[in-house]
Order: structure tokens, then sequence, then C-alpha cells
């Protein structure tokens, strides 16, 4: 049989995979050991009431003659991207819901956008970064620029004359934690559109910034309508993490990369339930975004305390302002912190290495925990 020679080119595990399986087998092998995790980044306080209120009245219409529904559009629920359509006005930007495509979370589209570009552009990605934007352009044999992100820029990386197709950029960044402003979102807005490239803009932890000088979204950008396709998820905004739902914003600006996407989203893409639209179409609700923002006050809350720890201990380190992650300097191979911290301490975190070259010698903690886990976290560091 046949298979895709590049798959050849990827690491031998996901990063997230291998950090799961080092910590079953430390459990396995020290069952008395009480292990707190920092690591992986999934949300732990509950749907907030709201959410759960539509859901089940979604069931309850479903469960009945009337209200069932089948097939639904798969671009997403004119309800939801209207409710979508309406959270941007509140940041100053005007869509039109033609140009919102409901998805199964922001990591799908993430990968699946590569579809509709051809197989020789180029792509620009910083290091370190969430690997599924390295992994989806290996897998599909793109070649790959890399722009270092360092202290020395904050693990921002601005425009430096390299010549791509695709532009990625994730701000608050995964996994530094690091917001870029509007001045510096500003010149790769204009550097993409002198360029002809195409910025994929991943904003999946906008609710995260506190600082309202700070853009929450690339359209808050004077010329991002024609250069930037942005990806916002549900998980961290609103806990979807188990029930998966995120938006796509593809703008009439972009040429004819909407009908594109359009079709290949009618194509290989049957649509997120009815269900779980209705839940999120609650997100945007008055009561929603009240306890859903209480939620991310409680995740900040943590963060700080992270922050404050280390600034104490003297450890250098960026985010936890306006983003759930902190990027520490751990002064030593990445992996070999992983073990250290996790053998003397019983803490997890995420070796930097595994996004990207440029992040070892760093460290990523996550903010997700319960109050009383990062309490007795940082007692232990």
């Amino acid at each position: 049989m046949k298979t895709n020679p590049n798959f050849a080119s990827l690491e031998n595990s996901y990063l997230f995979s291998r950090v799961a399986a080092k910590v079953a087998d430390y459990r396995r092998r020290n069952p008395d050991k009480d292990v707190i995790s920092l690591g992986i980044g999934d949300v732990t306080l509950p749907l907030a009431a709201p959410i759960v209120e539509a859901m089940h009245g979604a069931v309850t219409e479903m469960g009945s003659a009337d209200g069932f529904r089948g097939y639904g559009d798969e671009q997403g629920y004119l309800f939801l991207r209207e409710a979508i359509c309406e959270h941007y006005v509140k940041k100053g930007v005007s869509l039109d819901t033609r140009e919102v495509f409901v998805n199964d979370g922001a990591i799908s589209d993430l990968a699946n956008i590569l579809d509709i570009f051809a197989l020789d552009t180029t792509a620009l990605i910083p290091s370190p970064v969430y690997p599924v934007y390295v992994d989806t352009n290996l897998m599909s044999g793109r070649k790959i620029i890399y722009m270092d992100g360092n202290e020395e820029n904050g693990f921002l990386p601005l425009p430096s004359g390299e010549k791509a197709d695709l532009i990625y950029l994730c701000s608050p960044n995964n996994p530094t934690g690091a917001v870029y402003s509007k001045e510096q979102l500003k010149l790769w807005v204009d550097y993409a559109n002198a360029t002809g490239a195409v910025i994929l803009f991943d904003s999946a932890y906008e609710i995260f910034v506190k600082d309202e000088k700070l853009p929450t979204s690339i359209y808050q950008i004077e010329g991002a309508d024609t250069c930037a396709i942005e990806f916002c998820s549900f998980s961290k905004t609103a806990g979807f993490t188990g029930t998966r739902c995120g938006y796509t914003i593809v703008p009439h600006g972009l040429g004819n990369l909407n009908e594109l996407w359009l079709r290949r989203q009618s194509t290989k893409f049957n649509g997120v339930s009815y269900i779980i639209q209705r839940g999120a179409e609650a997100v945007f609700t008055d009561e929603g975004m009240k306890e859903i923002k209480q939620n991310i006050a409680y995740y900040m809350e943590n963060a700080k305390l992270i922050s404050d720890t280390l600034t104490d201990r003297g450890i250098w380190h960026v985010g936890g302002e306006n983003a759930p992650y902190i990027w520490l300097k751990c002064g030593m191979d990445s992996w070999q912190y992983f073990d250290h911290l996790l053998e003397t301490a019983n803490i997890v975190g995420m070796p930097g290495v595994g996004f990207g070259a440029n992040g070892d010698g760093y460290f990523r903690l996550s903010a997700f925990g319960s109050k009383e886990n990062i309490n007795r976290a940082m007692r232990r560091i």
C-alpha cells in the first residue's frame, strides 16, 4: 500500500501525546505520588449554566416532530453566525454572515484550510509555535520558513523580508502567552498586502486579553480584510473542549477564497450539531458572557499567581497578563527540565522545544487548573 511519504518528516509522536505517555509511565512507577498537571491547556471549569440550559432546550426540540432538525447548513446555522457577527460589532468590526463558517473546533480548520491553497505555497511560521501549524504543512509537503521568536523580540517576531504565501500568527500566543499590539499587527497586515500573502490568524485566546489597547481580532487592523483569515474557538472562550465548536472568518475581500472555502466545506464537512450550536449561541448572551468572564477571571488569577511566583524567584518569563500561558526560561534542555520538574516536584508542564527549536531552554505552564492545585504547585516550585 502506498502511503503519504511526507509523514516521515514528522516527529515520531505528537507533542501532547508524548507528554501524556511520559506522565502515565511516571504514575505507574510512582502510584503514591501526587502529580499536578499544568501542562495541556484543557479547561477545568464546567460549562456556564446558560449554555447548558440552551443545549437542554435543543435536545428537547430534537425530541419532538416539530422541533426535529436533520442536516444543517455546512456553514453553520444562521442564528449562530448572526450572534458571532454581533460579537464582532462590539470589537468595531463589521462582518457579513456569509463570511463566517462554524466548525467543530479551530484545530480542524487550521489544518483543513490548506486544502484551498496550492501545494507549492510556502508557509512562514514562527518558532516556537503551536505544533499543528507545522505538522499540517509537513503532511502536505509544503515548504516552511521559520521566523525567530526570542527574548529580544518578546517572542513576537515581525516582518523581516521573508517571501511567503501563508503567514501564521497567533495572538495571544500559544505557547508563549505574548500578545501583538495593534502597531505590530499593522506591520504584518501591510507586509501581507504588499507581498500578496495571506495571514492565517489564530485568535483562540482573544477573550483572555484584559488590556483594552491590545487587539482581539486582526480585523481591528485597517487592511486586514484583504489579507487575513481568522480562526477562533469556543474551547478556551467557553469551555467547549469536550463539546467542540469554533468558527473561521474568510472575508469577501480575499478574492475567491471565501467561495473556495465554502466549496471545500460543502464537500468535506457536514456541519456541527444543532444542539452544540444552540449552546454556542448562548455564549454571546448577556447571561452567558457574564458567567464566562467570571471563569476567565478565575484562570487569570491562577496565571497571576504563577507569574508572581516566578517573579519572586527571579525567573524570566512572558505571558500570564493577557493569556493563560506562562513561558519561562528554565536554564536547561527543555525535556531535561520536564523530567526534573516531574520527578522532584511532581509537576507537569510542556517542554518548550516541543513547540520548535527556538523553544529549547524554555518551558510552558498553563493556568487552566484549579486554584487549589495552582497554589500547591507554586509552593512546590
